[in-house]
């Protein structure tokens, strides 16, 4: 059997209360499928959160114990979980370190929230929500109204509806960064 182009690769996912339901489990599911392995962390592990449209999601580990160098990148996936895991200062200290090792970010919809408290937007390229244009802007972020952005270590998406784009473009950063 064939190696699969992702084997090997570590992502980190983060989890909470009123998640959208796809932007976890979509990217999450695709990218098991291309051979990585997604940890989804909550703010406390074991504990089933209810997504937005009511699909549970047990988190397999606390955000409190994940390093950096236990992950290729990050997934932020929106809802109304961003909201509140903004001002978790790990989160904020994850996808700084994430930014300063240039390894994966990538958050779809309101999940760019967690990168604009992170403060790594400014002067990136990004798409994300509507609902959000103004927040990224005032990050500092350059807005652009498409199904996916890819700016250097960055990927972005607006909605569940862009999810193909979003996970094209993760797996295939993720392969570049292997070879």
């Amino acid at each position: 059997m064939a190696r699969l182009p992702l084997h090997g690769t570590r992502i980190l996912c983060f989890v909470g209360d009123i998640y959208e339901d796809l932007e976890l489990w979509y990217p999450k599911l695709r990218l098991e499928e291309a051979g990585a392995h997604v940890t989804i962390a909550g703010q406390k592990e074991g504990v089933v959160y209810a997504g937005k449209n009511g699909y549970p999601c047990e988190s397999e580990a606390r955000i409190d114990d994940m390093e950096i160098d236990d992950f290729h990148g990050v997934i932020c996936p929106g809802g109304f979980m961003p909201d509140k895991l903004r001002r978790d200062p790990k989160v904020l200290s994850l996808i700084h370190g994430f930014h300063t090792q240039q390894k994966l970010i990538a958050a779809i919809c309101h999940g760019g929230w967690m990168p604009i408290s992170a403060k790594v937007y400014q002067g990136v390229r990004v798409t994300g929500s509507p609902g959000i244009k103004d927040d990224l802007v005032n990050a500092g972020a350059i807005w652009e109204d498409a199904p996916v952005v890819v700016d250097r270590h960055f990927i972005s998406s607006r909605k569940p509806g862009d999810l193909p784009d979003f996970c094209r473009a993760m797996i295939e950063f993720l392969q570049d960064q292997s070879l």
